[in-house]
């Protein structure tokens, strides 16, 4: 359920980006349903990773390599994924609650064996999503409780970032945290998706301060739209990490061809 930002989306562009929609939390990521990849690397050379059907890899799996990548390692030639089946039935409940007891409900849901297909939180509302067969449905809905909502396109909203939410002016930031990370006391508006562990925030706070908060929280956080672009939009790599990304760099591309500087000035 990756979001498209336009008609000339591909799944090349989706899985280069990384991008998963609000049913990540419960169908897995983008990189999850990446089986088998060919590229071509720095060196003009085609190189094939991973397979066409599901089965176990030994070793490290690089076609998953290339989920988020930017395009920074080799030009993506092919893609083998996995699918899953639309569910039988979905619907979507609602209540008003607090940020604290959103985070709260959204974490006691993810202990639950129910068909929760996504959650989220305005600041207002929570909006949980249920998906699949009917009785499942049904007694996920006895259970949980609420209203059903009658917005249809709620859910593609949030993934296009349609919702009134986005449309604001400010810096977007995107922070990955623990489920249970609390509220962040930053200047701006939050929303919550992905059981919590997904916080959207609009602000116009220094990024030196929203990357400290997430950083205490356990995460990370990147400038998703808007605000400096003048420094980095990623979250800074620790030491290990930034020397893992230059090795891999070198690896696939050691001229430095391909998107120089997109994801980190340094390579």
């Amino acid at each position: 359920e990756p979001p498209a930002f336009g008609e000339g989306a591909t799944i090349g562009g989706t899985i280069a980006c990384g991008f998963s929609g609000p049913r990540r939390a419960a169908a897995g990521s983008a990189r999850d349903f990446v089986l088998g990849t060919r590229i071509i690397n720095g060196r003009g050379e085609l190189l094939r990773f991973g397979g066409e059907v599901m089965k176990n890899v030994a070793g490290y799996d690089v076609s998953r390599l290339m989920v988020g990548a930017m395009g920074t390692l080799g030009v993506l030639m092919d893609i083998s994924m996995k699918t899953i089946p639309q569910p039988f039935e979905e619907i979507t409940l609602q209540r008003e609650c607090t940020y604290q007891q959103a985070i709260e409900r959204m974490n006691e849901l993810a202990g639950i064996d129910l068909p929760v297909s996504a959650t989220f939180f305005d600041g207002l509302n929570l909006y949980v999503r249920l998906s699949g067969a009917a009785p499942a449905v049904e007694a996920g809905e006895k259970r949980i409780g609420g209203e059903r909502s009658d917005n249809n396109t709620i859910w593609q909203n949030i993934c296009e970032h349609q919702h009134a939410f986005f449309s604001q002016d400010k810096a977007l930031w995107r922070l990955s945290v623990p489920s249970d990370a609390d509220y962040f006391e930053l200047p701006g508006k939050q929303c919550i998706e992905w059981g919590g562990a997904l916080r959207w925030l609009v602000s116009d706070a220094d990024p030196s301060v929203v990357r400290s908060a997430a950083e205490r929280a356990g995460g990370s956080a990147i400038l998703f739209r808007g605000g400096d672009r003048q420094g980095e939009v990623f979250h800074p790599l620790a030491a290990g990490m930034k020397t893992l990304h230059k090795n891999l760099k070198q690896s696939f591309d050691p001229d430095g061809i391909f998107n120089p500087g997109r994801m980190y000035g340094e390579f």
